[in-house]
């Protein structure tokens, strides 16, 4: 019996609302990029984009567990030397709370095309409302 592989053009795509209220950030992200590959389907290949789309409401509103908030850094180089920037995460995840979900969801897809593309397929906002209302997204619960 030969495997079954499935071909861009047979993919169906869903679209997913996820409340990230109260949820960690690791196991949210962890939910997301498996929703953003594609590997909560029977279909799922490797090498091809099974994933649905997902939009990650109350962005502002997700936890880090223990003293992260105070002892983890978000960290950037400019390329130059000197250059490096280090901000807290409590400030961080004040003022971009959609980038530190992000980040994470990236940190978790495959560093390749493939990785590149599911990416694009998702769409973050710091509040409860969002524009995808045309897409009739499903709640996905975790």
């Amino acid at each position: 019996m030969k495997s079954y592989m499935a071909k861009p053009n047979e993919i169906e795509r869903k679209w997913y609302v996820v409340d990230a209220e109260g949820k960690t950030l690791g196991r949210l992200a962890s939910e997301v990029a498996k929703l953003l590959r594609g590997k909560h389907k029977p279909i799922f290949t490797p090498h091809v984009d099974t994933g649905d789309h997902v939009i990650v409401i109350n962005c502002s509103k997700v936890v880090l567990t223990g003293k992260k908030l105070d002892q983890k850094l978000y960290r950037r180089h400019s390329g130059y030397p000197g250059g490096l920037k280090e901000v807290p995460y409590r400030s961080f995840m004040k003022d971009n709370s959609e980038k530190a979900v992000y980040l994470a969801v990236k940190g978790m897809l495959p560093k390749n095309k493939l990785g590149r593309k599911s990416i694009k397929k998702l769409k973050l906002y710091a509040g409860s409302d969002h524009k995808q209302e045309a897409q009739k997204p499903e709640v996905y619960e975790f």
